[in-house]
């Protein structure tokens, strides 16, 4: 590598929920060449002067349908990265992206692997370049817009109950949500259209029956709460 020459990427932060649980999950794609070959790391593709890609939401879209694998339900740029010793090839940039996948999203072939978030921020699993720190930003920014979104809901099922969402929510925050006023923002989702009432109940193994609803996302991306979930927001 050249001392003028300036590497760039984009990487993708792929978030699926584990309902039963109750924890996120991080998509990782093995490496298939140096540096760090056959190392768990998030997918994503180069872009230079050769690559196809015309935009950096394209790079994305191409890393999703090349590394990944998965088409994602919500797709956010986060923010970018960059040093001299991030990667040992030289300076290098990473622009990385927030997605969130269907917790039914099932992966083809062993290149690609759910790892638990809290796995990965413990540093069970040993990532390379600074993925484990583009992992723990894109976790931030999801637990900062749950607050006044819901993004959270991109998490479930189309179906889904009030302890779901419930789930989704505080899997994003990393803490308690009361119940209350997640019922509350869920009732204002579907007076805006934005959910659904399906008029079933399923009845769970403890507890009483659970109303279901559906998510009705509009395609100009979450919607925006005026106050904060949590009590001091």
């Amino acid at each position: 590598m050249s001392s003028i020459a300036v590497m760039a990427s984009v990487d993708i932060v792929a978030l699926r929920l584990d309902l039963q649980a109750q924890r996120l999950q991080v998509l990782l794609h093995r490496r298939e060449r140096e540096p760090h070959l056959g190392q768990w790391a998030l997918p994503g593709v180069i872009v230079n002067g050769r690559t196809p890609d015309n935009s950096l939401d394209a790079a994305a879209a191409r890393a999703l349908q090349e590394k990944a694998q998965v088409l994602p339900r919500h797709l956010e740029q986060v923010g970018t990265e960059g040093n001299a010793f991030r990667d040992p090839r030289g300076w290098s940039l990473s622009t990385y992206y927030l997605a969130l996948l269907d917790p039914a999203q099932v992966l083809d072939g062993e290149q690609q692997a759910f790892f638990d978030l809290d796995d990965l921020s413990a540093r069970k699993v040993v990532l390379p370049f600074d993925h484990a720190l583009l992992i723990q930003r894109a976790c931030e920014r999801l637990a900062a817009k749950s607050l006044y979104s819901s993004l959270p809901l991109y998490l479930l099922p189309a179906r889904f109950t009030v302890l779901e969402a419930l789930t989704a929510t505080q899997a994003c925050l990393g803490r308690t949500v009361n119940n209350t006023s997640l019922r509350k923002r869920l009732e204002r989702l579907k007076d805006a259209g934005w959910v659904g009432d399906t008029g079933e109940r399923i009845q769970p193994r403890l507890g009483r029956p659970q109303q279901v609803y559906e998510h009705l996302p509009h395609a100009n991306g979450p919607f925006l709460f005026e106050r904060s979930l949590l009590p001091e927001g």
